[in-house]
């Protein structure tokens, strides 16, 4: 398989602290590639050493087969196109002319910035500035800054992070366009799971600065069980009646958990309305990225 980026043992850290610890990652080519981890895992310092912004303390890493060391990496890094963390927009220009700015400042020539502005849903924004669009308008048009060097390997640092539903699906679909029609492979940072799911074909899972895990989308739903979603009035009491019955189970709230060992409903039921447990909803699901990743690191309680 191909490999658009690659790291081997790559440790980056500030005094004691180990942001990334021996972490190594294999991103195909073609692929839409979904960081996983929690807040301070190491996804966005990955993120700044990978696009130069940082240097990383050992280790290495490749880009489309340049390692990083070598002067053939400033010239591939020109077919990087990045988001990290808040993109710098110029408040008082339009959509196009902060793209001609941006074209300016890497010192390049793109006669398609139109084409780009309709390909991230912002060709009618007209002489509207900048500092007048919503949030969402605002990601877009962050992303378009990372296409004006028309990429091969797109890395965005959660781009939908602060969206509403609408502008969340608007940028899903416009990734997903960007990776099946114009080939662009994608490495995409992102905490809400749920939308991650929706558009990643391989997965690495961080935490502590490592990759734990690496799992194609496939592969994922393989090994993901199958679960009796249950919403009860309070799952301590629901965890004692399951302790009880032998049932493996995960509690995620105090209104909700996933039962994975098969239980007969009705003594169930029963069970918790003696100890004054109700039961609002139960349904069946395949278990969620979220709950998987969970399972690995031993986030909530797993019994």
């Amino acid at each position: 398989m191909d490999h658009i980026l690659q790291t081997q043992h790559l440790c980056k850290s500030y005094g004691k602290f180990k942001a990334l610890d021996d972490l190594t990652i294999n991103v195909p080519k073609g692929s839409i590639y979904g960081m996983v981890g929690r807040n301070g895992a190491g996804k966005t310092t990955l993120i700044r050493i990978i696009t130069g912004l940082n240097n990383p303390t050992s280790g290495s890493y490749s880009v489309m087969e340049a390692d990083y060391k070598s002067p053939e990496i400033y010239k591939v890094r020109r077919k990087v196109g990045a988001v990290v963390e808040t993109p710098s927009l110029h408040p008082d220009m339009t959509a196009k002319d902060n793209l001609i700015q941006q074209t300016k400042t890497l010192g390049i020539s793109n006669e398609k910035l139109d084409d780009i502005l309709k390909m991230v849903g912002l060709s009618n924004t007209g002489k509207k500035k900048a500092k007048n669009f919503s949030l969402g308008m605002r990601q877009r048009l962050g992303i378009a800054f990372s296409l004006v060097g028309d990429p091969d390997f797109l890395i965005l640092d959660e781009p939908i992070n602060g969206l509403d539903p609408q502008g969340i699906m608007e940028v899903r679909e416009m990734l997903i366009d960007l990776n099946k029609n114009k080939g662009i492979t994608i490495l995409i940072s992102s905490h809400i799971l749920d939308e991650l799911s929706r558009l990643a074909t391989h997965y690495g899972f961080i935490e502590k600065g490592r990759v734990i895990k690496e799992m194609s989308a496939e592969e994922l739903e393989q090994v993901s069980r199958k679960a009796v979603h249950i919403n009860v009035n309070d799952t301590n009491i629901l965890a004692d009646v399951l302790q009880g019955m032998g049932a493996e189970f995960r509690i995620y709230s105090p209104n909700e958990a996933d039962i994975f060992t098969p239980v007969q409903v009705t003594p169930l039921v029963l069970a918790l309305n003696e100890k004054n447990c109700f039961v609002n909803t139960m349904t069946e699901r395949s278990e969620s990225l979220e709950s998987y990743f969970m399972g690995l690191v031993g986030g909530v309680r797993n019994v």
